[in-house]
């Protein structure tokens, strides 16, 4: 509740000394009667002048403000302690029903009862599937089980593919290896054979030193020296020869594999194309994601299916317990289906029933405050009235316009 105080200014024909300590104790007075009571309203009007038509006015509009304001909580809760009123009421009527009365009564209550635990157990479910997964699937209900086919053989065929390309990198490495062995080889083989001939040449050069120069008889060393380079060379070209062919078939290998690869990567690039694709439409990262989702989906639907089933009961036997309780005194039968269990647990009904009478306690308190607020502030501008005769014509006046308002 809101506490008023009014203090005003005063005016009047008192000594300044006393005027100044008479205000210093009454402001004390009224700090300490503030700190020790916080809901009391106060009304000192020591300090006002009611001779000053301003100060008087405010000071009575301040009074019928007050009433105004009390009036209208209590407006307020007279209609909650009404209500509250009717539910103990409602109690006692219910607990004075016939036995037989009382078990068709209870017998709807337990339905409901069992209702509700059915539908808490689907809301406390902790693996519930979110509306906005539920609602994606369910728009595509009907494809997503080919869906996930699909997405099972791109995933397989991909990784078949991979497998391929894999095995051909490995093929093609190997094939690089012998290439790289073959050029080695075909170089060495060229660089002998160039040894061989400035050896042969060297050799040549001396026989014929020998014959010339020292007049020896150098023909063996003719024909060893020409069979040497033709026993060499032969040998060089015979290798040469093989090698160079088994480097053509390797090459030749090499771009089988390339043109192999590159077929085997559009269908790894087109199959991964797809699966992403998939992925997109039924938003998902792989096939075993989609499908546990799709396994939940139709656990989520049918639980939903009862649960639906579960809200249409409950509302059939709410309509049923509100039709029973209306042919008994009950006022607001309503107000029951949505705590059946109170109707039979009798502990329960009585939580409820203390409940009412603190929450009616608790509002008879404020009625009385707010009346006793009302009938105070109307005693003070009474009393006003009573000791400045001259201005009660002026402030009934302004009740009158308060009352009429």
């Amino acid at each position: 509740m809101k506490k008023l105080f009014m203090p005003f200014a005063g005016h009047g024909g008192k000594g300044v000394n006393m005027g100044f300590f008479s205000k210093i104790f009454k402001k004390r007075n009224r700090q300490e009667q503030n700190a020790d009571d916080w809901e009391s309203i106060v009304y000192d009007r020591d300090d006002v002048d009611f001779r000053d038509k301003e100060q008087r006015m405010e000071y009575i509009r301040n009074c019928l403000e007050q009433m105004e304001e009390a009036d209208r909580e209590i407006n307020l809760l007279t209609g909650e302690y009404s209500l509250v009123t009717s539910y103990l009421t409602d109690i006692e009527e219910i607990e004075a029903l016939p036995d037989q009365e009382r078990e068709g009564l209870n017998g709807i209550a337990r339905r409901l009862t069992a209702l509700e635990q059915e539908r808490q157990r689907y809301k406390d479910r902790a693996d519930r599937m979110n509306d906005g997964d539920y609602y994606k699937m369910r728009k595509q209900e009907h494809e997503i089980r080919e869906g996930i086919e699909k997405l099972k053989e791109c995933e397989n065929y991909g990784a078949k593919v991979k497998q391929d390309m894999q095995r051909l990198d490995r093929e093609r490495h190997a094939y690089e290896y012998r290439r790289q062995e073959l050029d080695t080889m075909l170089n060495n083989l060229r660089g002998m054979a160039m040894i061989f001939l400035t050896a042969f040449g060297v050799c040549m050069a001396m026989l014929l030193i020998l014959q010339f120069a020292l007049e020896m008889n150098t023909k063996v060393g003719y024909l060893l020296a020409v069979g040497a380079i033709a026993a060499a060379l032969t040998w060089v070209w015979v290798k040469y020869t093989d090698g160079d062919r088994e480097l053509r078939r390797v090459e030749s290998g090499i771009n089988k594999l390339i043109l192999l690869q590159n077929k085997v990567k559009i269908r790894y690039v087109n199959n991964k194309n797809l699966s992403n694709y998939l992925c997109i439409k039924y938003n998902t990262k792989n096939a075993a994601v989609l499908e546990k989702l799709w396994v939940q989906y139709q656990q989520e639907k049918e639980e939903r299916k009862q649960y639906a089933e579960a809200e249409a009961k409950t509302e059939y036997y709410q309509k049923m317990l509100v039709d029973k309780m209306s042919n008994y005194r009950v006022a607001s039968p309503e107000r029951w289906t949505g705590q059946p269990a109170a109707l039979l647990d009798k502990r329960e009904m009585v939580e409820i029933r203390h409940d009412l009478i603190v929450r009616r306690q608790a509002l008879r308190k404020q009625m009385d405050y707010n009346n006793n607020i009302s009938e105070t502030a109307k005693g003070e501008i009474m009393d006003i009235a009573d000791k400045y005769p001259a201005y009660a014509p002026e402030i009934m006046e302004m009740v009158g316009r308060y009352t009429n308002s």
